[in-house]
């Protein structure tokens, strides 16, 4: 029998025009605490991200979330922030903001290959 983990993701949401509420899921961030997991998964789709606002800035949306992915990952160049534990990284990525990405509130779940279950909820809500 395998082991069952104990996870929380979120989505990740591009709003281009923030006062609008309209979103587009663009990757996901899944977390384990007792695997001391944080990995996210993520990628724009140009064309769709255009058709909510067409002088959208997405040079900047990738350094955004290029810098989601250093944090996650702990990087020595993702910040302060990329220096605290695992949970403590996960919560300053999903904290509520109003800004132009913005995450989903955690949801739980429980699997037995973290890996895997980061790549369905992706291919499930993003793609």
């Amino acid at each position: 029998m395998h082991d069952r983990h104990l996870y929380e993701y979120a989505v990740i949401r591009v709003l281009p025009r923030v006062e609008r509420e309209e979103f587009l899921n663009v990757g996901i961030i899944l977390f384990c605490k007792k695997e001391k997991f944080l990995k996210v998964l993520y990628q724009l789709d140009e064309q769709r991200l255009k058709c909510l606002a067409e002088d959208f800035d997405l040079g900047q949306i990738r350094k955004n979330l290029e810098s989601f992915e250093k944090i996650c990952l702990g990087e020595k160049n993702g910040g302060p922030i990329a220096q605290l534990d695992v949970p403590s990284r996960f919560r300053w990525l999903t904290a509520v903001r109003s800004s132009v990405i913005q995450t989903s509130r955690p949801h739980p779940g429980l699997c037995s290959n973290l890996d895997e279950t980061l790549k369905r909820l992706f291919k499930e809500l993003v793609l």
